[in-house]
């Protein structure tokens, strides 16, 4: 157990350089080939394989899916009992298999070219069966697996997955893949509410009150909202100030007790406050907050010069932006 941490780094190591090593043995007539196939396919993309290949062709499915490119993961022994029925005209196979001998990728191979099916293949043996029947292989193979015994796919696996996902990168620059694009596919993710989550979906009705209400009508409005703050507006609606709890505070160290009754609204407010649109992206509404000598912890929300709502940094923060 004692050199546990240098056998770990030596075998990641391995797998970085087997990556690396395929990088250098891709020919750029062959890539581009791969590229033009997956972008002019009119259907989707059948991703097989077997095993460990089996889960690699998995993950490149999902890749591929989330980046703008319809692809699905078809077990080859399940096609081989109905599930071909998936596969359509117009469709493009991509097959994994480290050896190139897989029984049933092969088996499948009749069955593709009937459907006039093209097959790209990615595969550890170049002079396999399944590499020359494909109308397009890119060599995944590797010197040794990090498996002590040699035997257990690891480097060979990581190698494939690394074609897979450069495919799929590729892929989605080709096809000029926006990051909204891209978050509208993942909207539950971090990066899709950025790209997606609007101030309009997380404000709070506006908690208004008037420039001349007294002090303790603006304590009672902030209590009674239970935002932390009210929009001071004026007879149309337009916003005039804000009142926070710490501006409440504030006021009220300042003043003496005896002209509490005198105080109202428009002298307890913070004027032309920072505000935000309904429309603006609750990720920008977050670094005005944020980004600023002093940070605020709410917005006011202004729509056609009307106060329509009030913001919180806390609304923000729960929705897992």
């Amino acid at each position: 157990m004692n050199n546990s941490f240098e056998k770990v780094v030596e075998l990641l190591k391995l797998e970085a350089a087997a990556i690396e090593q395929a990088a250098e043995r891709l020919e750029k007539s062959v890539v581009e080939k791969t590229i033009e196939i997956l972008e002019r396919c009119e259907g989707k993309i059948i991703v097989l394989g077997i095993g460990k290949s089996g889960v690699i062709a998995q993950k490149i499915a999902q890749t591929l899916t989330s980046t703008g490119t319809i692809a699905v993961f078809l077990h080859p022994s399940d096609a081989l009992h109905g599930g071909l029925g998936i596969i359509q005209k117009g469709d493009v196979a991509v097959a994994l298999s480290n050896s190139g001998e897989t029984d049933e990728i092969l088996s499948l191979l009749p069955a593709l070219k009937a459907r006039t099916i093209c097959l790209i293949s990615i595969v550890g043996n170049p002079d396999s069966t399944l590499a020359r029947q494909s109308d397009v292989f890119l060599d995944s193979s590797v010197d040794k697996e990090a498996c002590p015994l040699n035997l257990a796919p690891t480097c060979s696996t990581t190698v494939a997955l690394a074609i897979g996902d450069a495919l799929a990168m590729a892929l989605m620059t080709a096809k000029n893949l926006t990051a909204e694009d891209f978050a509208a596919n993942h909207p539950a993710g971090r990066l899709g509410k950025r790209l997606t989550l609007k101030v309009a979906d997380l404000m709070h009705k506006s908690p208004n009150i008037s420039p001349r209400e007294n002090w303790l009508a603006v304590v009672k409005a902030i209590s009674k909202f239970s935002l932390g703050a009210v929009n001071v507006v004026d007879e149309t609606e337009n916003l005039i100030g804000i009142i926070t709890d710490g501006d409440l505070r504030r006021t009220m160290e300042k003043t003496a007790p005896e002209n509490f009754s005198s105080l109202i609204a428009e002298q307890m407010m913070t004027a032309t406050p920072t505000v935000a649109a309904p429309s603006m992206l609750a990720f920008d509404a977050l670094k005005i907050m944020e980004n600023r000598p002093s940070q605020i912890s709410v917005l006011p929300v202004v729509e056609n010069e009307k106060c329509v709502g009030l913001l919180r940094l806390h609304d923000i923060v729960r929705s897992g932006l």
